[in-house]
């Protein structure tokens, strides 16, 4: 089964992002407005106990983390996503690190240098991707939170992903 761990924003954030991501995103319906700090991986169901430990631990020291969203941005010319974009604070990116640090199920699996984003568009064409980055470069957005846990995700045979289980930042969490 595959499994990826994200931070979901403020339902508020997530509103915003779905306001894009309904008419943009063909994935809108497979899973909320996120970032992600791993993308998909096996986990067989005889380590799960170990991958949780691991993840508690990691969450454990970890103190909450501000996001700060300041513009819409693009993935082209490499493909014609685009996103909110997520300023890579220090928390946020030693925490994506620890996620893929090497030890066990934490292997280095990153295709990319990582870039903190939120989808709001993909799998657009050409013209459509130009149009759409055009008109959403001109809308003012900022937006400040903080985020104490994340999610392990497991992706359904359908393609939906669901939480299963949600890790909260620091040692009284």
């Amino acid at each position: 089964m595959k499994y990826g761990i994200a931070i979901f924003p403020t339902k508020k954030l997530q509103d915003l992002a779905n306001s894009f991501r309904k008419r943009y995103d063909a994935h809108y319906a497979l899973i909320p407005p996120h970032i992600t700090l791993k993308t998909a991986f096996e986990i067989d169901e005889n380590d799960m106990k170990s991958v949780t430990d691991e993840l508690a631990t990691i969450a454990n020291e970890t103190t909450p983390i501000p996001l700060n969203i300041y513009k819409v941005s693009s993935f082209a010319p490499v493909n014609n996503v685009i996103y909110l974009k997520v300023d890579p604070t220090d928390e946020l990116v030693s925490l994506h690190e620890k996620l893929h640090s090497g030890k066990g199920y934490f292997q280095d699996n990153r295709e990319f240098s990582y870039v903190p984003h939120i989808t709001i568009g993909q799998n657009l064409s050409d013209d459509e991707h130009s149009d759409v980055l055009g008109q959403l470069k001109m809308t003012n957005i900022e937006h400040e939170e903080m985020v104490d846990r994340f999610h392990l995700l497991y992706q359904l045979e359908d393609g939906m992903w669901t939480v299963y289980e949600t890790f909260r930042f620091g040692k009284d969490c």
